[in-house]
């Protein structure tokens, strides 16, 4: 009787984990196949793109999608705009993020808690309710239409600071102490203690910002008004008229402009994956 118990539980337990496989393939699936369609409609034809039923496979791939696409406009001035701005947020959050959450960490002073509630309580704002205010600011200051717009607005993160602080927490205090009693300073404590076992923190707020910041148009939109300045996003609208969307092109360039986030995605992959474990386990 036993016997049979233990073997049918055994059945469930199986079933249980081939119901599992298939309901993960199934999300999988249906997560992969928009992007699916996006490669597949930037080698189509326009007149294979609405057809019913609708037909997955071009009949000819239209490798000429991705020249002409780049010939529309100047695509590598785009690309060099957005990776400079996307790299620059990058590199001040990590630094100035990593500095404030340090602080909120390991170092005491009146208030502290009470300022970090309110520097949390800034993740609450809407970004539509600080968008005009900041635009008047940069406005004042002469830099709309200029790189200052799109960097420096970026270079402080409240989500950034609240990552990197719940990792500094699950680092042991014993290591900061005993480099204090060789001489060592907050600063240097931090750079060469506290950041390099942060590297999967790190490595998951770097592909946050980086992903953010390419991906980004309504920032961009607001502050930028000439061509040599457009981001990528930006660039990709002038595929869509009143009238007329070149939706072949649109898709070719869309495919391009997903390279450079996979590419930090997966060279980081690792760390990001250590860094969504570990970041959060301890208060």
């Amino acid at each position: 009787m036993n016997s049979l118990t233990t073997q049918h539980k055994k059945v469930i337990r199986h079933g249980l984990r081939v119901v599992d496989h298939v309901l993960f393939y199934t999300l999988a699936l249906l997560t992969v196949a928009p992007f699916v369609w996006m490669i597949l409609t930037s080698f189509k034809d326009m007149s294979e793109i609405f057809v019913y039923p609708p037909k997955w496979l071009p009949s000819r791939l239209h490798f000429e999608n991705y020249e002409r696409a780049f010939q529309a406009a100047p695509f590598g001035r785009y690309y060099l705009n957005s990776l400079f701005v996307a790299f620059s947020v990058t590199l001040g959050q990590l630094i100035t993020c990593s500095m404030a959450a340090y602080a909120f960490a390991r170092m005491k002073f009146p208030g502290r808690d009470l300022l970090f509630y309110i520097f949390l309580g800034t993740m609450m704002i809407p970004f539509h309710v600080t968008m005009i205010p900041s635009f008047i600011i940069l406005h004042t200051l002469g830099w709309i239409d200029h790189y200052q717009a799109l960097i420096v607005p970026g270079l402080a993160s409240a989500f950034g600071t609240f990552l990197l602080r719940q990792f500094f927490l699950t680092i042991p205090k014993e290591l900061e102490e005993a480099a204090s009693l060789d001489g060592a300073g907050r600063f240097r404590i931090l750079w060469q203690i506290i950041i390099p076992l942060a590297k999967p923190a790190l490595a998951t707020l770097a592909i946050f910002t980086f992903m953010g910041v390419f991906n980004d148009f309504i920032w961009a939109l607001v502050v930028i008004n000439s061509e040599e300045m457009r981001t990528v996003q930006l660039g990709l609208a002038i595929f869509r008229d009143r009238h007329v969307t070149e939706w072949e092109l649109l898709m070719a360039g869309s495919v391009t402009a997903t390279l450079p986030i996979l590419i930090v995605f997966f060279s980081a992959q690792k760390y990001f994956i250590k860094g969504i474990a570990l970041s959060g386990l301890k208060e």
